[in-house]
């Protein structure tokens, strides 16, 4: 029977109450603990849209609420797919098990972050190593904070509203690290069957993280009120021997779902105002690092802790009244960007789809420096020398086969019941792999003339305007 006594509620606007366990047994750890630790309340003070809120003023939303909708989703999902899951492992934990494990890992996938989100992870932790020589993300800063940090209150984790662990499991951090962590190649065959089958709500096509990104992102900034149809999605989903897989008569909800992700890159996070902001906060990052925080967060996980985005910029708003040449110049920069005064203006900008047949590493699209050389060639003489910045950014629409996080997905006929390559499908392979946008930005003040040069130009590098594509390039 229920426990409604042991549980509480968020109301969130998404997905209406979120339940959560507030009170838990002596010696145990409740979700309330998790959701109210500061590695966890820390997510209030990074935005979801790293810089996006600077452009859509009602997408205001945090990492937090992003993270406890993840952490619900990860319920609805566990409820659909359990079952599918204990039929193809029957050596899968039980559904408690299951369904606090996918809970933990959704809640704390972003736990990692700093601030700008991403943004971050580009200009700041991409300058550090792991112990073992990997990339620092936040992905792999998550993890460790998972194991280091959080290991004992997600070992005395035993319920969640809907099931609870059997007598003889506990929860165990290193399973929940490794599943927030992008595919390494191989790196499945180190733990059960059941957990990898888990890791394609993580990584594949649909996952507990995008599912409701897409929702909340679209709702917040006005784009949708109803992204795509989540019901239809998660009634067909289940697992096959194969792996995590839709039957037909879900298709059309899952390219809804692809579709509106990629609509949500070109119209949100890739907005030309939003990779303007980036732009101008990338060359304040490059010179204010040393001021911004000590080094490797690894190695100060203390003050990585209160480094949130409202830290960040309460320190830089006071630097413009420093003592120090330097420091106040940077502060003066920062002051532009705080009342939102970008330094870049797109000029120009061409859309590129990418489909599986085409060799895209080989297109000079695949590089900023080299476009930036080929429209600085073929600009007059007087114009050669011009400020601008090449902006490519890349959304992968469906996952390129030759790639780690691929073959994660699959495709149930209806009437036949055969299991196929989500590829095989028709609509499907009519997708293409990636957009790529090819952009030019100059200084805001820069001539009107130099933006219909450098237009003139790009048209020429792409071709015409029906020719938005690598096919010929």
């Amino acid at each position: 029977m229920k426990d409604i006594q042991r549980e509480s509620l968020i109301h969130d606007p998404i997905h209406g109450y979120i339940p959560f366990v507030s009170i838990v047994d002596d010696g145990e750890t409740s979700e309330r603990t998790l959701l109210d630790h500061p590695w966890l309340q820390r997510l209030r003070q990074i935005h979801q849209l790293q810089t996006a809120w600077w452009v859509y003023p009602s997408a205001e939303h945090t990492r937090f609420q992003h993270v406890v909708g993840a952490m619900h989703m990860a319920s609805r999902v566990v409820e659909s797919l359990y079952g599918s899951l204990r039929e193809i492992c029957p050596d899968a934990p039980s559904r408690g098990f299951v369904e606090c494990t996918m809970r933990a890992a959704a809640l704390l996938h972003d736990v990692g972050h700093g601030p700008f989100g991403h943004f971050f992870d580009a200009h700041f932790l991409s300058r550090f190593r792991l112990p073992d020589g990997g990339p620092l993300t936040h992905e792999t800063l998550g993890a460790h904070i998972i194991r280091q940090e959080l290991g004992g209150l997600l070992r005395g984790i035993r319920r969640c509203p809907n099931s609870e662990l059997a007598a003889d499991e506990q929860l165990d951090p290193e399973q929940i690290a490794w599943l927030i962590q992008r595919p390494k190649a191989d790196d499945a065959a180190e733990h059960p069957r059941w957990l990898g089958m888990l890791r394609s709500l993580f990584c594949g096509l649909y996952t507990v993280d995008n599912m409701d990104f897409v929702l909340r992102d679209a709702y917040m900034s006005g784009y949708s009120q109803r992204a795509y149809d989540l019901d239809r999605l998660l009634r067909y989903s289940f697992f096959s021997p194969q792996g995590l897989t839709i039957n037909h008569r879900g298709i059309n909800a899952l390219l809804r779902f692809m579709q509106t992700k990629s609509e949500l890159f070109r119209a949100v996070y890739y907005h030309r105002t939003v990779r303007a902001i980036d732009k101008t906060l990338a060359e304040l990052f490059r010179d204010s690092r040393e001021l911004l925080f000590p080094g490797n967060p690894l190695e100060h996980l203390d003050d990585y802790l209160g480094f949130t985005e409202w830290s960040l910029l309460v320190d830089v708003a006071r630097w413009h009244k420093s003592d120090t040449v330097t420091t106040r110049a940077l502060g003066e920069r920062w002051q532009r960007l705080i009342h939102r005064q970008v330094d870049w203006e797109a000029a120009y900008e061409r859309n590129l789809a990418v489909s599986a047949e085409q060799a895209e590493a080989s297109s000079i699209f695949n590089s900023a420096e080299f476009v930036e050389q080929a429209i600085r060639t073929a600009l007059p003489a007087e114009l050669k020398d011009i400020e601008l910045r090449v902006d490519l950014p890349r959304h992968i629409y469906r996952p390129d086969a030759r790639k780690a996080t691929a073959g994660q997905n699959f495709l149930q006929r209806s009437g036949t019941g055969e299991i196929r390559p989500l590829t095989d499908d028709q609509l499907f392979q009519k997708m293409p792999i990636a957009h790529r946008f090819v952009r030019v930005y100059l200084r805001k003040d820069a001539p009107r003339a130099h933006a219909a040069a450098v237009g003139a130009t790009l048209d020429a590098l792409v071709g015409g305007p029906g020719d938005d594509d690598l096919t010929n390039m």
